[in-house]
């Protein structure tokens, strides 16, 4: 995973692999795809004795190269902590978040579970256009914070959805698929007239703010300089656990997308709520929280218990159970087959407690 975020930028651009015009049957998901020396001595099979000068420089040598290599960790350490801290302080910003509230305060002729649907199809059109994971978490976002401020009817609700995904692609895509495409996926339910009415309706709502900090963002800082290591070095001696460890993160990230409920959670709060629960998943007899996790990301368990809880629902199918594109995508051998993994049915109590030192 990525260990950097631009504020203004989520993640580089992808690579285009495919050319700009991406046509593809609409009823049919596309198939996921040491330097050696010469030590001879003329005359003697034996090697002479190292000189006690040349043990110590050598000695020296691997000391300086630790002490470097522990200067590089502890600076990636302080750049990761310094990009979590400006992330979480633009995730607090009013504009960038949507309202917790905006189905009964804003909506009348939608429910969540129509949200539900809709994100779970375009789970499946990014799959069938291959984009970016980062356009799926702006669609979303973008979805949520229109719908916080003006009342859609059902009617058009889709259309809403596909083009925050057309406005997403162009943020995070080098070869976003056309407006056709994005009409062709509809099954032409809506003209290229609309498609493009309703995207100047979304880009004039944003006011050119289309980059907000989204959870993938705050999993890719936790995951990558922090909880990652923590996790693998002081949690997992199985390597293949700690290479699921991020497969499944990812997994609980994407179901979380489902959940109105989620909406009134922090990116933060649920990127460490994935983590959380993952650990948990994976390693259900050991606490999935820890003092480090506590200090870098600012939340005790008791903080993230809501949130967990709620992701764990989805795991568990309590919630959301008809809804496959996700769980179907995280199947995949490529993906570890995560949305395999069974996890308890309860989280102990004692695990939302208080860490002390």
């Amino acid at each position: 995973m990525d260990d950097t975020v631009s504020t203004n930028r989520s993640s580089n651009k992808r690579p285009c692999s495919t050319s700009p015009s991406l046509q593809i049957p609409a009823p049919k998901r596309r198939v996921v795809l040491g330097e050696l020396t010469n030590s001879s001595i003329q005359n003697s099979d034996r090697k002479k004795p190292m000189r006690k000068s040349n043990m110590m420089k050598k000695e020296m040598e691997v000391q300086e190269t630790e002490i470097v290599a522990s200067s590089v960790d502890q600076t990636k350490s302080e750049c990761s902590s310094s990009i979590y801290q400006h992330l979480h302080s633009l995730e607090m910003e009013a504009n960038k978040r949507p309202s917790p509230s905006y189905m009964g305060r804003v909506q009348n002729d939608i429910s969540p579970n129509m949200r539900e649907i809709l994100v779970d199809w375009l789970v499946e059109v990014a799959e069938e256009y291959q984009l970016a994971t980062d356009t799926l978490y702006l669609t979303v976002s973008y979805l949520d914070r229109y719908l916080s401020s003006y009342a859609v009817s059902r009617s058009k609700l889709q259309l809403l959805g596909v083009s925050c995904m057309f406005v997403a692609s162009k943020y995070e895509e080098i070869c976003p698929p056309r407006v056709e495409d994005f009409c062709y996926v509809t099954d032409n339910t809506y003209m290229v007239e609309e498609m493009l009415e309703m995207e100047r309706d979304v880009v004039k709502f944003l006011n050119s703010d289309t980059g907000p900090p989204t959870t993938k963002n705050f999993l890719r800082q936790e995951n990558g300089l922090t909880s990652l290591w923590l996790f693998t070095r002081a949690a997992l001696e199985n390597n293949k656990s700690a290479g699921m460890f991020e497969f499944l993160s990812c997994y609980l990230l994407e179901l979380s997308l489902l959940d109105y409920n989620c909406v009134q959670f922090l990116p933060s709060v649920v990127a460490a709520s994935a983590i959380f629960l993952s650990r948990f998943t994976i390693q259900p007899n050991v606490h999935p929280w820890s003092l480090a996790l506590q200090l870098y990301s600012g939340y005790r368990p008791s903080d993230l218990k809501m949130c967990v809880l709620a992701i764990h629902d989805l795991q568990l199918t309590r919630k959301s159970s008809s809804l496959q594109a996700i769980r179907e995508k995280y199947m995949r051998p490529k993906n570890k087959s995560v949305a395999k993994l069974s996890s308890l049915s309860e989280i102990p109590a004692t695990y939302f407690e208080a860490i002390y030192p």
